[in-house]
C-alpha cells in the first residue's frame, strides 16, 4: 500500500493551455496529420479532437468562448 506522500507524488499533472495555443494546434492539425501534430506537440490525439469537437460544437474560436 503506498504512503500518503506516494500517492500525491505519483499523480499526473494537468497542463492548461492558451486558447491561442489550442487555435493554432488545431490549425496544424487540419493542415497535417493528426498524431503527428499531436506528437510534435507533447499532447495526445484525443486531446486534438476534444478541443476540435468542442470549437465545431460551439462555432467560435476558444478566445471568444471565454468572453461570453
Amino acid at each position: 500500500m503506498k504512503s500518503k506522500k506516494e500517492e500525491v507524488t505519483t499523480r499526473a499533472v494537468r497542463s492548461t493551455y492558451t486558447a491561442s495555443f489550442k487555435e493554432q494546434a488545431l490549425e496544424r492539425a487540419d493542415k497535417d496529420d493528426t498524431p503527428k501534430v499531436a506528437q510534435d506537440l507533447g499532447l495526445t490525439e484525443e486531446t486534438l479532437y476534444v478541443w476540435r469537437a468542442k470549437r465545431r460544437h460551439t462555432g467560435q474560436p476558444f478566445a471568444e468562448q471565454k468572453l461570453q
